[in-house]
C-alpha cells in the first residue's frame, strides 16, 4: 500500500526539518502495549537557529511535541490511538517525577499535533476540537488538559507560514505547496533537502503497482521538476569541473578566465575537457574571448 510510503516520507520530512532545532525521534516507542509515535520532538535548550523559518510548524515545535501525520483523513479510531500515545508519554513522565519526588512542569509535557489533510465537522465536534483563538484557520484544539490539536492541512491558508505543513497535504494543496517550495531561493536552508525527499517519494511511488489517482497525478506533476533539477545539478557539476581545472592550471580565476566559462560550458564535457588540459591561458582567451 502506498500509505506506508507516504507515512515514511512524512516521518523523514519532519525529521529533516526539525533536527536543526533539537532531538527528533522518528519513530519513538512508548511503554505499555507496543505503540510507536511517528515523530517525537524535544527542542534544544539553546536554539542556534530560528524556528520562525518553519512558520506554523516552527510554532508547533517551540515546546516538546508529538507529531502524527496522516496521508488520508484521520479517523476517530486513529485519533484515539494518538491520544493513547500522548497519555502513555504523560504517564511515563509522571512516574519519573514521582520517583524523583518532583513536579512535572506543564511545558515538559509534549503537545500532540495530529496532521490530517481533511476532517469533517462531525469528527472535530466529537473531540470537542475548536478553532484556536489567535491561531491560523485549520488549527483545532481539544480540551486544554489534553494538550492536543487536530491540524486540518487543507483548511490552512496558502501563505509562506503554512508551506511546510501543506507539503503534507494531498492533491492540489500539495501541488501548490511543491510549486512554492520550488520557487524559494536556492539558498533557502530547507529547499534542497525537501525537494530531494519529495523526489525520493516520487521514485518510491513509481515502483508501486497499486497507485491511487492522487499518487499518479503526483508522479506526473513531479516529473518535469525532477528532470529540471537533475539537469541543473548536471550543469552545476560541469561548471565546478571547469572552474577547478582553470584554477589548477592557472592558479586563480581572474576576470578574463571567468568570462569564458559560459562559452566552455556550451560544449559537451568530452570537448571542453581536453581543451582545458591542453590549451594555454592565452590560447583559451584568444579562442573563446572573441565570442564573449
Amino acid at each position: 500500500m502506498t500509505r506506508f510510503i507516504h507515512d515514511q516520507f512524512a516521518k523523514d520530512y519532519l525529521e529533516e526539518l526539525l533536527k536543526p532545532y533539537g532531538e527528533v525521534q522518528a519513530p519513538s516507542r512508548v511503554a505499555g502495549e507496543v505503540r510507536e509515535i511517528d515523530v517525537f520532538f524535544s527542542p534544544a535548550a539553546q536554539q542556534t537557529t530560528n524556528l520562525a523559518t518553519l512558520g506554523l510548524l516552527g510554532k508547533f515545535a517551540t515546546n516538546p511535541a508529538i507529531f502524527e501525520p496522516f496521508r488520508n483523513a484521520a479517523s476517530k479510531e486513529e485519533i484515539c490511538d494518538c491520544l493513547l500515545k500522548l497519555l502513555e508519554v504523560r504517564g511515563a513522565l509522571q512516574r519519573e517525577a514521582n520517583k524523583n519526588k518532583t513536579l512535572i512542569q506543564e511545558l515538559e509535557i509534549p503537545k500532540l499535533w495530529i496532521l490530517t489533510p481533511t476532517a469533517s465537522a462531525t469528527l472535530l465536534s466529537g473531540f470537542r476540537a475548536v478553532q484556536g483563538e489567535d491561531w491560523l484557520p485549520g488549527v483545532h484544539f481539544m480540551a486544554d488538559y489534553l494538550r492536543a490539536a487536530i491540524v486540518v492541512i487543507h483548511q490552512l491558508p496558502q501563505t509562506p507560514e503554512t508551506l511546510w505543513l501543506r507539503i503534507l497535504g494531498r492533491g492540489r494543496v500539495q501541488e501548490q505547496a511543491i510549486n512554492e517550495l520550488k520557487a524559494l531561493p536556492s539558498n533557502h536552508p530547507f529547499q534542497k533537502a525537501t525537494l530531494e525527499l519529495v523526489y525520493n517519494l516520487r521514485q518510491n511511488l513509481r515502483v508501486n503497482q497499486n497507485l491511487e489517482e492522487d499518487d499518479r497525478e503526483l508522479i506526473m506533476r513531479l516529473k518535469p521538476l525532477y528532470q529540471q533539477d537533475r539537469e541543473q545539478a548536471k550543469l552545476e557539476g560541469e561548471r565546478l569541473v571547469v572552474e577547478n581545472l582553470l584554477q589548477v592550471r592557472f592558479g586563480s580565476l581572474d576576470k578574463e578566465l571567468s568570462a569564458i566559462i559560459e562559452l566552455l560550458l556550451a560544449l559537451p564535457p568530452q570537448e571542453f575537457t581536453p581543451l582545458l588540459m591542453q590549451l594555454s591561458r592565452e590560447e583559451l582567451i584568444a579562442r573563446f574571448g572573441r565570442q564573449s
